[in-house]
């Protein structure tokens, strides 16, 4: 079913997203996707700390676009008039100016160390940086199971969420009730594949001291690339 929201541009409309965000991650499914992106562009600036749920899927998608270097458009809007700039005759005046001096420069001079250096920097920088945008994602959901009925879990959800790492950004989460009193903490997270590792983060920091006061065992429910 279609999902509708109105007035993103007004305190109204943001409180009505912030009560949507209350139960879920992302505004469609378990992992990011155009909905998310189609939202995230209908919001004209960060919204007030005061709206939980929505600073932090706003953040998370921002984070999420940063890392991935994907572009945002919004469609149905015309561009700002005068947003493309024509360049002044007297840029083109310089050109030609530079176009004459290029009779005194010497394309074929000998390579410098510090030029070859810089090269060599340059290249190594492409390098990591398409690396670092070929880096894959994943969308986690995660059960954290207390040891019994007397665990807080106000304090077990606060050590799970302090539990920070690059390429690891918390979503959002409830409790899910097991039994005999007893509820579990089933959390979203979305990781950066190449930085981090699920089991690595379940047996070196969540199930060690001293979250492990807490928290007795995890459980991956759902796992999907992103």
């Amino acid at each position: 079913m279609a999902v509708a929201f109105h007035a993103l541009n007004t305190p109204a409309g943001l409180k009505k997203l912030d009560e949507y965000l209350l139960t879920r991650s992302y505004i469609t499914g378990y992992q990011a996707s155009k909905d998310d992106i189609t939202v995230y562009s209908a919001i004209p600036s960060a919204p007030s700390s005061d709206l939980v749920n929505l600073t932090r899927w706003f953040k998370h998608i921002d984070a999420l676009l940063r890392i991935s270097g994907s572009g945002v458009t919004i469609v149905g809007f015309a561009p700002v008039s005068g947003a493309v700039a024509t360049p002044p005759t007297g840029d083109t005046k310089a050109a030609a100016a530079d176009d004459d001096d290029d009779d005194d420069v010497d394309l074929f001079g000998e390579e410098t160390e510090e030029e070859k250096k810089a090269a060599e920097e340059r290249a190594a920088s492409v390098k990591a940086s398409s690396k670092k945008k070929e880096s894959g994602k994943s969308s986690v959901l995660m059960d954290v199971k207390p040891w019994d009925d007397e665990t807080d879990m106000k304090k077990l959800e606060e050590a799970v969420r302090g539990v920070e790492m690059e390429g690891l950004f918390w979503g959002a989460s409830k409790l899910v009730a097991v039994g005999y009193g007893i509820k579990k903490l089933q959390i979203m997270l979305t990781i950066v594949d190449d930085l981090v590792s699920v089991d690595t983060l379940i047996e070196e920091r969540l199930t060690v001291e001293p979250i492990n006061e807490y928290v007795q065992s995890c459980d991956i429910v759902a796992f999907n690339k992103i």
